[in-house]
């Protein structure tokens, strides 16, 4: 026996252990004969025999033959690089591609003498092979989990036949020129964040959720107002998740304790892009990220479709062609008042007028229209922006969103000296919306001589036309629900989903419900002399003004909308 090891000379890693102090010599000559013999990887001897740990093997390798040392754990390996080889030359030299870029394939392997590998590799390939130094603990479990597919459940997630072309998806301006980040790109995470986005488009979806917690991660939609839970991706992949989405966005990716605005446009052809707005936020574990899908096609929408009715409609137009005075669109975020915003300015956006618009974020370009980007960082507010716009001779100017005095007290002046303001609160209705402006430092009598219109707003489900049942209630149910007597007595038939599936939802689409509220004389009398907003609703009702929920009852009597619906998105 002692013959024999004294013939097999040491060299390469053997003999590095050696001279190191991490294996005695005859010991090493013992194992390099045992890897002969049983043609096994001399590496994987020293492991399972509990000679040298993995990290100290892989350490000794780095220096001897200069190769990078790597940790396994951090790549996530996507399947279509690994079935580049045979599982077969995996398992037999415990060699396993980790990515490709180009030409060349880079493979993780514990032993870099193993030259045998790395050949056979690039012959089965037609690549060139380059060599990461990896823990032999670390291989042996990933191998594992690949060969028994254990490790597919976010290349699962990927696979759809719809989507063949998630790699050539671009990003427009993806990485900045100064950032590396190949190792991100070719990462199937990259390919689950692609068919996340095209899903999202696919269905309808306004907003995207991301949210890790202590022991999940959950992806959401927000379809037609409510959110669904659409992938459960492992919670390992949270920070790949993250940081994909921070490079898209072109935000800090090394930055996880503040929270980031980023935007991200995403080129599906070379004729189509859909713009994604992006807002990261660090959470107790881990960053949640939140995306807005800013749809170009809802800007040029026309009033008919938004869901006036005819003498609401009437309404609005008709303020909406006024010289001067404040255009106001109240709700909650987001109930279509940029929509509703978007529509009147394509409306009056003729080469004749000069609009110019403030906001944050610019969320659709409109052609003809004079748009500036709000960022207090620069210092660029709305109330410099508004400064400025009136030094530009404007006509119309729009005001993304009246958020303090200053910006209050610009837009009510420009409104005042024959100008056209339009803008955004959120309020709940318009009376609110008048004694907000009051509450913000807003004097009465400006707040009663500048506003000609103010329209609140919320978006419901509509119901699908294939999928809904009729039903009857009592009279004294609809009238408990604000139904007008005059309307019972006519008789009302009520509309609800029918049996859901897949493929035939009980809601498709939405619609929106409005107050239009223009500012009377009487209405105007009554702001100048103080009244609140019980009192200023009153006066709206008196004068035939229907509110937010008078309007979805109209919508669900018209079999447009279920009353369930009604109630989830107005107050009783």
């Amino acid at each position: 026996m002692s013959t024999s090891i004294k013939k097999i000379n040491l060299s390469g890693l053997a003999r590095k252990l050696v001279l190191d102090g991490l294996l005695e010599d005859e010991k090493a000559r013992s194992l390099l004969e045992e890897a002969q013999k049983k043609k096994k990887i001399f590496v994987s001897l020293l492991v399972e025999n509990k000679l040298v740990s993995s990290i100290d093997i892989a350490l000794a390798a780095a220096q001897e033959f200069g190769a990078p040392i790597v940790d396994l754990d951090l790549f996530e390996i996507d399947p279509d690089v690994v079935n580049l080889i045979k599982n077969e030359t995996i398992l037999k030299h415990h060699a396993l591609p980790v990515f490709k870029r180009g030409k060349r394939l880079s493979v993780a392997i514990s032993d870099p003498t193993n030259i045998q590998a790395l050949d056979e590799i690039k012959f089965a390939t037609g690549l060139i092979t380059d060599a990461l130094i990896v823990e032999e603990d670390k291989i042996t479990k990933r191998i594992d989990r690949l060969i028994e597919g254990q490790d597919g459940d976010l290349s699962a997630m990927t696979d759809d036949e719809d989507y063949d072309d998630l790699d050539d998806l671009e990003v427009a301006d993806d990485v900045p020129q100064d950032q590396d980040d190949g190792d991100i790109d070719d990462a199937p995470v990259v390919r689950f964040v692609n068919k996340v986005l095209l899903d999202a488009i696919k269905k309808g979806a306004s907003d995207l959720h991301f949210e890790p917690y202590e022991k999940t991660y959950r992806v959401r939609f927000r379809i037609d107002g409510v959110l669904m839970e659409v992938a459960k991706p492992p919670m390992s992949l949270s920070n790949k998740i993250a940081a994909r989405i921070k490079v898209m966005s072109r935000l800090d990716v090394s930055e996880r304790r503040v929270p980031q605005d980023g935007r991200i446009k995403l080129k599906l052809s070379k004729t189509k892009s859909i713009d994604f707005r992006v807002s990261t936020c660090p959470t107790l574990f881990g960053e949640k990220s939140v995306m807005r899908i800013l749809d170009s096609d809802a800007a040029a929408l026309q009033i008919d479709q938004l869901g006036y009715e005819d003498h609401q409609k009437e309404v609005f137009l008709k303020n909406l062609h006024k010289p001067y005075g404040m255009f106001l669109v109240t709700g909650p975020t987001g109930s279509g008042k940029t929509v509703s915003l978007y529509t009147g300015i394509n409306i009056l956006n003729n080469t004749d007028i000069n609009i110019s618009t403030a906001e944050d974020p610019v969320e659709i370009n409109l052609a003809g229209v004079n748009q500036v980007q709000v960022d207090e960082r620069t210092g660029m507010s709305f109330e410099k922006a508004l400064k400025s716009f009136l030094r530009q001779d404007p006509d119309i100017i729009l005001v993304g969103e009246v958020r303090d005095i200053n910006t209050a007290s610009i837009a009510v002046k420009a409104a005042q000296t024959g100008h056209m303001v339009m803008s955004t609160l959120h309020t709940n209705d318009g009376p609110q919306t008048l004694t907000r402006l009051q509450d913000m430092g807003v004097q009465a009598f400006a707040v009663a001589t500048s506003i000609n219109l103010i329209t609140a707003q919320r978006l419901l489900r509509r119901l699908n036309p294939n999928n809904r049942v009729s039903f009857e209630m009592p009279d004294d149910a609809l009238k408990d629900e604000g139904f007008p007597d005059s309307m019972i007595e006519k008789g009302i038939s009520l509309f609800e989903p029918g049996e859901v599936t897949e493929d035939n939802p009980g809601y498709k689409g939405r619609a929106g419900i409005y107050q239009v509220m223009s500012i009377s004389d009487d209405m105007k009398r009554l702001i100048i002399e103080g009244a609140n907003a019980v009192q200023l609703a009153d006066q709206s009702a008196a004068e035939g003004i229907w509110d937010i929920r008078r309007s979805g009852l109209m919508k669900a009597a018209d079999g447009l909308t279920s009353l369930s619906e009604v109630n989830r998105v107005t107050v009783e």
